[in-house]
């Protein structure tokens, strides 16, 4: 399949039912479908900002080398990762990288992109739009042997899942894609969300305990729309493979995939401020140990929900997740259904906990109440 026999539906129209349902309720609606961050963006994100905004010539693709120079850094700082600044290259948000990474990689008719069982959409709309098949799959096993395979997308801690995958599993998919000449791209977006005991950050797909001492055929994709409020300005970026990194950037320049300078400069104040991160880090914790008690209380099984935005969350009453979404509704809550995420994730839910302190608060009380 490729671009002009593409017509998949927006999986997201088929909540609209259920949304009419939830809107209902005399308390009104409390949305935990999306994690879009409701927080202010920070202060000192949005001086740099406005302070850049006098652009009136093109911004380089690459990135500034300041903006370069601050990803290089945070790696190092925050990952524990070294990596050189032209291995590094912003991107308009991280969702435009995975739908498009195929495409841009070259990949077509016989390739294979292999995304997780339970995943993010776009992974598998961006294997079929470059006409690529798609491989659901978590076992190593399954497509090591498969030499079609030109793609492999990792998703650690998972949306929607909040599973983080152990240094062993994440090193053993590295290795097998190595072994096939297969891309490796880790999808880390939620990597400073880390809820374990002892955890601030997750290990990188670039990390030197699961890739060993060079970055070759590996990539990490990041975004700064979790850690510092900033969705509406789609600030991420890609970092690793040398080689792979220019091949994107010389593609994009013909393209014009470039982000504004503005931004690029609103990018390097976040990467520099950790404090803002910290905080917001807490104001999430709280919002989810709430959330997460009532759930509980509830009854409700859960899966992962270990970093990240999300609780990952089924009544074991319910056949499907349709049933749980319909339960959630006539409370006024809207919630994800696990049926977007793969055919395994049929009976299950996903609940954001980016709603303000209120909506929580509401939300766990409407999902204890008799």
């Amino acid at each position: 399949m490729g671009f002009a026999e593409f017509d998949e539906d927006y999986p997201w129209d088929a909540l609209i039912p259920y949304r009419r349902r939830a809107s209902q309720h005399p308390g009104g609606t409390v949305d935990l479908s999306i994690g879009t961050p409701i927080d202010p963006t920070p202060s000192a994100v949005q001086e740099a900002l406005a302070a850049a905004s006098g652009a009136p010539g093109y911004p380089l693709t690459a990135g500034t080398p300041a903006l370069r120079a601050a990803i290089a850094r945070w790696f190092l700082r925050r990952r524990g990762v070294e990596i050189a600044p032209e291995a590094t290259l912003p991107t308009i948000g991280s969702k435009e990288l995975v739908g498009l990474l195929p495409s841009l990689l070259g990949l077509g008719a016989g390739d294979v992109v292999v995304h997780p069982a339970v995943a993010y959409p776009t992974y598998r709309v961006g294997a079929l739009l470059a006409g690529a098949q798609a491989l659901a799959s978590d076992d190593v096993d399954e497509w090591s042997a498969n030499s079609a395979v030109k793609l492999v997308w990792l998703n650690s801690p998972s949306n929607p899942t909040g599973r983080v995958m152990p240094d062993a599993e994440i090193a053993r998919a590295i290795a097998a894609a190595r072994q096939l000449g297969a891309v490796v791209v880790g999808d880390e977006c939620y990597a400073e969300l880390d809820w374990r005991a002892g955890g601030s950050t997750t290990t990188s797909v670039l990390s030197a305990e699961v890739c060993g001492d060079s970055h070759e055929g590996v990539l990490a994709a990041y975004s700064l729309s979790k850690q510092s409020n900033v969705a509406g300005y789609r600030a991420a970026f890609v970092a690793g493979d040398r080689a792979i990194v220019d091949r994107l950037l010389r593609i994009r320049k013909h393209l014009g995939m470039i982000v504004p300078e503005p931004i690029q400069a609103a990018m390097t104040a976040a990467l520099e401020d950790d404090a803002h991160v910290t905080a917001q880090r807490e104001l999430y914790r709280g919002r989810r140990q709430k959330l997460l008690a009532a759930v509980r209380e509830a009854g409700f099984e859960l899966h992962g929900s270990e970093a990240g935005l999300y609780l990952w969350a089924r009544r074991p009453e319910d056949e499907d997740c349709w049933a749980t979404i319909g339960w959630l509704a006539d409370r006024g809550i809207v919630a994800g259904p696990g049926e977007f995420y793969g055919e395994s994730a049929r009976r299950w839910v996903r609940l954001s906990v980016t709603a303000s302190d209120e909506d929580i608060s509401t939300a766990a009380a409407r999902i204890i109440e008799r």
